[in-house]
C-alpha cells in the first residue's frame, strides 16, 4: 500500500532512485504512464494548433492569443480548482477530467477557416479549464503515495517526463502535422486521454480529504480565502509560490518567441521549425532537474539556486536574440544549444520549488497551495504574451528587439529574486535553526533532571 510522504526532509543523498520508485511503487508507476501517454498527445495537439493558426490568419496577435488561451482561462479557473482538489476524490477528478478533455478535443477537427479561429479558442478554453483541476490533483496526490525519500526523485521523473515529451511530441508533432495534417493529430491526442484514464484508474490513491458543506458553491469562496489566508500567515510558503511566476515575467513571453523563431530557422516548414525548438526546450527541461538534484543537495541553497536559474534563462535568451537566424545547420544548432541550457535552468526552478511548496504545506490544503501557485505563473504568463504579441502585431519592436526586451526582464526578475527573498529565506532557516537547538537544549535537561 502507497504510504503518505511526511513533511519531514530526508538528506538528497538518500533519495530513491529513479528505477527503484517506478519497479517499487504500483501507484506512481501507474500515474506516471497515463500521465506520459496523454502527454505526449498534448504536445502533438500543441504544435499542430500553433501551425493551424499561424496558416489561417498570418498574425502575432492570434499566435499569442493561443498561448494565453492556454494560460488565462487557468489562471481564472485555478482557485475553485483547488478547492474541488481538496474537497474531492483526486483519482475520479483525474479520470473524469482526461474523458472530458477526449471528447473537448475531437472539436479541433471542425476548424479549417479563418472565420472558424474564435471557436478554437473556444475549444481551447474548455480543454485549459478542465486541465486546470487534473494539474493540481496530480501534483497534490504526489506525496500521497510516495514515502518522503520518494519524493524528490518523483518529482524530478514528473518534470523529466513532460520535458521529454515536449521534446519528443513537439519533434514527432511538428513532421506530424507537416506529413499527414492536422486531422490526424487530433485523433491521436483524444486518444491518448482515454489510455491515460485508464492506467489512472487502476491506482490507489490515499487522502485526507476535508469533509465540508454540501453545496460547492456555497462553500467555495470561504475555501479559496482560507487558501489565500493559509499564504499569507506562512510566508514560507506563500513566497515560493512566487517562484516560477517570477521566472515568467519574461518567460513568458519568450517561450511564445520560440514559435516565430521556428519561422525564421525553417522558412516555409513552420511546424518543423517550431517543433525543433520546443524539442530543444524540452531537452533542457528534462535535463535540469536531474542535473540540479545531483548538483545542489544542500536544501538550504534551493531559494538561492531559483533567482540563479530565472536569470540564466534569461541570459540564454539575450545570446539568441544575436543569433543572425537563417537555416543553415550551424545557426539551427547555435539556438538549440542556448534553447535548451536556458530551460535546463527554468525546469530546475520548476522542480525545486514544486517539491519545496510539497514539503512545506499540509495535505489538506495542498490543492489550493498548488491551484495558486499555477495562479500566479499562468496569470504572469499571460500577462507577458500579451504585452509581447501586442508590441510585435503594432511593429514596435521586431523580434530581436523583443527578445531582448523580455530576456532583460528576466534577467531583472532573478536578481530581485536574490535581493527580496534569499534573505528572508535565511533569516528563517536561521529562526528554525535557533529554536531546534532551543528545543534540543530543553529535552537535554529534561533529560539529566530525571537521571
Amino acid at each position: 500500500m502507497a504510504q503518505q510522504a511526511t513533511q519531514h526532509d530526508v538528506d538528497v543523498q538518500d533519495e530513491a532512485g529513479y528505477w527503484e520508485l517506478v519497479r517499487g511503487n504500483v501507484n506512481f508507476r501507474r500515474l506516471w504512464t497515463g500521465n506520459l501517454i496523454s502527454l505526449l498527445g498534448d504536445w502533438f495537439n500543441t504544435i499542430a494548433i500553433y501551425t493551424l493558426v499561424v496558416e489561417l490568419t498570418g498574425s502575432p496577435l492570434a499566435l499569442g492569443a493561443v498561448f494565453i488561451t492556454k494560460m488565462l482561462p487557468w489562471a481564472v479557473a485555478a482557485p475553485l480548482a483547488g478547492v474541488i482538489v481538496d474537497r474531492y476524490n483526486r483519482r475520479q477528478l483525474m479520470i473524469w477530467t482526461d474523458i472530458a478533455r477526449a471528447v473537448v478535443v475531437l472539436g479541433f477537427l471542425l476548424i479549417d477557416t479563418p472565420g472558424e479561429v474564435p471557436w478554437l479558442y473556444a475549444l481551447l478554453t474548455a480543454q485549459v479549464v478542465i486541465g486546470a483541476v487534473f494539474q493540481p490533483a496530480k501534483s497534490a496526490s504526489l506525496p500521497n503515495i510516495t514515502t518522503p525519500r520518494e519524493l524528490l526523485t518523483a518529482n524530478a521523473l514528473m518534470s523529466a517526463t513532460w520535458s521529454t515529451m515536449l521534446a519528443v511530441g513537439a519533434a514527432l508533432g511538428g513532421l506530424a502535422t507537416e506529413a499527414f495534417g492536422t486531422t490526424a493529430v487530433f485523433w491521436i491526442d483524444s486518444a491518448t486521454y482515454v489510455v491515460s484514464a485508464v492506467f489512472i484508474y487502476g491506482t490507489t490513491i490515499p487522502q485526507d480529504t476535508k469533509a465540508g458543506e454540501k453545496s460547492l458553491l456555497r462553500s467555495a469562496v470561504r475555501e479559496i480565502t482560507e487558501g489565500w489566508q493559509h499564504l499569507r500567515a506562512h510566508p514560507r510558503i506563500g513566497r515560493i509560490a512566487l517562484a516560477k511566476a517570477t521566472w515568467a515575467v519574461g518567460g513568458g513571453s519568450l517561450v511564445y518567441t520560440l514559435a516565430l523563431v521556428g519561422d525564421q530557422i525553417a522558412p516555409g516548414a513552420l511546424a518543423a521549425g517550431i517543433g525543433v525548438l520546443f524539442m530543444a526546450r524540452g531537452i533542457g527541461t528534462g535535463i535540469g532537474p536531474i542535473i540540479m538534484r545531483g548538483v545542489f543537495t544542500d536544501r538550504d541553497r534551493w531559494p538561492t539556486v531559483l533567482g540563479g536559474a530565472i536569470a540564466f534563462c534569461g541570459l540564454c535568451y539575450m545570446a539568441i536574440s544575436f543569433v543572425p537566424w537563417d537555416s543553415t545547420m550551424v545557426i539551427i544548432a547555435l539556438t538549440c544549444a542556448l534553447v535548451v541550457a536556458g530551460h535546463a535552468a527554468s525546469g530546475g526552478n520548476w522542480v525545486l520549488s514544486t517539491v519545496m511548496l510539497q514539503k512545506r504545506t499540509e495535505d489538506r490544503y495542498r490543492g489550493r497551495v498548488f491551484s495558486t501557485d499555477w495562479l500566479f505563473v499562468m496569470a504572469t504568463e499571460s500577462a507577458s504574451i500579451l504585452l509581447a504579441s501586442t508590441l510585435l502585431e503594432l511593429g514596435w519592436l521586431d523580434l530581436a528587439a523583443c527578445i531582448r526586451l523580455f530576456a532583460g526582464l528576466q534577467i531583472a526578475s532573478g536578481l530581485l529574486w536574490w535581493l527580496l527573498v534569499v534573505p528572508r529565506e535565511r533569516a528563517d532557516d536561521e529562526r528554525e535553526r535557533a529554536a531546534k537547538a532551543d528545543t534540543d537544549a530543553a529535552e537535554k535537561a529534561a533529560v539529566a533532571r530525571v537521571e
